[in-house]
């Protein structure tokens, strides 16, 4: 049997700005010199990650970056905190630095208040690469938390600045700003969401309703990629969240579907299209 199924990528998916910098500074070394460390996944996508380190790239961690002496380091996008740039200075290490503007540019703000003695709450994801290099601004001291629920039991200041990781919700982030409020907190809110980021949610939630099913192809560490899921399947009941090919189903189309493919800012756009092909051969 054949579904006929008519399949369209959404224009508007795959690599963000920051991301596409990141890998084309790794490819123009790898082309020239046939290796290049990374510190931590350049993406969070096993598919390219695998794709890159076929042509040389290695990913280390901070433990092996300390043993690491003479030899060029890529930082992603993801950015870094000030105790990875002087390791590098003590070990003679070239950072090639491809830390997201964006990034940078909230790592400078929160290393602002940070020096200005405020008290700094970041929403994030706890762990995640953006957000170590951001607590690092603060020699650790910013408060870093998921979900309302987690400051409960945290005896906060009377006053203190609220910053956000670039990739999360901006509803969230203002439905915290307005819970801590409404607590008695004098908060001074910074919305350090990336537009790039943010503006997809809009684009999203208009494709997703033009299609019986959504595919929507991300890494299973991404956290862009999870919240940008909870978009699709908000606005399309029937959206899928798969890392490859192989977990597509085909007990999940009827004939003539009218199929949208969408991906997380980390998800490349020949990822997207194989997802497309195998689609258009069913």
């Amino acid at each position: 049997m054949s579904y006929n199924l008519q399949v369209t990528i959404d224009k508007s998916s795959g690599f963000c700005f920051g991301v596409v910098y990141a890998i084309e500074m790794a490819e123009d070394i790898l082309d020239g010199e046939g290796y290049l460390y990374c510190l931590g996944d350049i993406v969070h996508n096993d598919e390219e990650v695998e794709r890159l380190t076929k042509m040389g790239l290695k990913i280390i961690d901070h433990e092996f970056l300390k043993t690491l002496k003479n030899e060029k380091v890529l930082i992603r996008a993801h950015g870094e905190a000030p105790s990875t740039y002087q390791l590098a200075l003590e070990n003679n290490l070239t950072l090639i630095d491809a830390s997201c503007p964006v990034v940078l540019k909230l790592q400078n703000r929160i290393k602002s208040s940070y020096d200005d003695n405020e008290q700094i709450l970041i929403f994030g994801k706890h762990g995640h690469a953006e957000v170590i290099g951001l607590q690092g601004q603060t020699d650790g001291k910013a408060i870093v938390f998921q979900d309302l629920a987690e400051l409960d039991n945290v005896e906060l200041p009377s006053k203190f600045t609220l910053y956000s990781q670039t990739t999360k919700s901006t509803d969230k982030f203002y439905h915290i700003k307005d819970q801590l409020l409404s607590r008695g907190y004098e908060v001074k809110a910074n919305d350090t969401i990336c537009r790039q980021v943010s503006n997809r949610y809009q684009e999203l939630e208009e494709f997703v309703s033009y299609y019986n099913k959504i595919i929507f192809v991300s890494g299973k560490k991404s956290s862009n990629g999870k919240v940008l899921y909870d978009v699709c399947k908000k606005y399309n009941d029937n959206s899928y969240f798969i890392s490859n090919v192989e977990e597509l189903h085909t007990t999940w189309f009827n004939e003539n579907d009218k199929v949208g493919i969408c991906g997380a800012t980390s998800t490349p756009m020949w990822l997207m299209e194989n997802v497309k092909a195998a689609l258009e051969h069913y």
